[in-house]
């Protein structure tokens, strides 16, 4: 008998504030592939990658929503190694296969971590994506070690990569000085509790402000909104600093040629999607801040958690997220 499980997603771009932007479906459970994981999800959070697909990219019928996901392995395939059934785990799954929005999910065991012990299903699927992207970017884009010494300025400190990009820099890195922009007081005291040991507010003259902490430039600088920045990032980028991106960002990165500036793009999807032969490293980085968690040295970005998990508390979340005035993560749970 075909094992079926009741999803959310999208049938055509429409507004948030729309009823049919998200709609429930009974969907066909596809068969465990070889290194397959059947998770029964438990908490998931939304990102703004949730949001931009359910407004901007076309479903092909009824597309799934969801990367973040926590919940309990049910099921494992023929060549899983790394869990067994009754093992609880987080995960943010991939861009070209369904999502975790739905009771029961499909995830390659490579890109799952054990959920930390410490945390709730809830609290735990506010981390992956954000904590991979964040991950990713300060240690295999910028290539930051323990010993390594400067100045990193994380633009949007206060959303999901952001937040945890501070705690992994307060942890690990401990001779870097985190510059962090916050838009408002309370963001500001949010993110300084994080670790972060310079604020300033992005809306009024960056330059400045950043200049006057580091008045040769920051070393690296992170950023998801650069579209138009560029001139911007020139002056306040030390010459031969380096900065990466995850939005789309801009086609011509010629301002930085001047300063000698090294331009990085992070997708953290491309692990899984290109298959690498490093694939098991989300795994393992995943492990990683598990037990950074548990010992009390990296906590949830969790913010807002609603209930339960269904089309209309979807629809509220995705709403939530797409205003843009979001602090930390907001997850979704039961």
């Amino acid at each position: 008998m075909t094992l079926t499980t009741t999803a959310i997603g999208y049938m055509e771009n429409l507004p948030v504030t729309n009823p049919e932007s998200l709609v429930e479906r009974t969907v066909d459970v596809p068969p465990l592939g070889s290194h397959d994981l059947l998770v029964e999800i438990a908490a998931v959070s939304v990102n703004p990658v949730d949001v931009k697909q359910r407004a901007q990219v076309a479903p092909d019928g009824f597309r799934v929503l969801g990367f973040d996901g926590a919940g309990t392995v049910r099921a494992a395939g023929q060549e899983v190694t790394l869990f067994s059934p009754g093992d609880e785990v987080y995960y943010a799954g991939t861009i070209d296969r369904p999502g975790t929005d739905q009771r029961l999910h499909l995830v390659d065991e490579r890109i799952v971590g054990r959920k930390p012990a410490s945390l709730s299903f809830a609290e735990a699927a506010a981390l992956p994506l954000t904590t991979i992207t964040a991950w990713e970017v300060l240690f295999e884009q910028f290539r930051l070690t323990p010993d390594s010494r400067g100045t990193l300025l994380i633009i949007d400190a206060t959303g999901g990569v952001g937040s945890v990009m501070v705690q992994l820099a307060e942890a690990l890195l401990p001779d870097i000085s985190v510059i962090a922009t916050a838009s408002t007081p309370e963001r500001a005291d949010w993110i300084r509790s994080l670790g972060a040991e310079h604020t300033v507010n992005h809306r009024h003259d960056l330059t400045s402000q950043v200049l006057a902490i580091a008045p040769g430039g920051v070393d690296w600088l992170f950023t998801g909104h650069s579209e138009g920045q560029l001139p911007l990032y020139a002056t306040i980028v030390r010459p031969f600093g380096e900065i990466t991106a995850i939005d789309d960002g801009p086609r011509d990165v010629s301002p930085l040629k001047p300063r000698s500036i090294t331009w990085h793009w992070e997708f953290m999807f491309t692990r899984p999607v290109q298959q690498t032969p490093d694939m098991s490293g989300q795994h393992d980085l995943l492990n990683r801040v598990a037990d950074l968690v548990d010992e009390g040295r990296l906590h949830t970005t969790a913010t807002q958690t609603l209930s339960p998990i269904s089309a209309a508390t979807m629809r509220q979340a995705h709403e939530l997220v797409e205003s843009g005035r979001t602090l930390g993560k907001v997850v979704v749970e039961g």
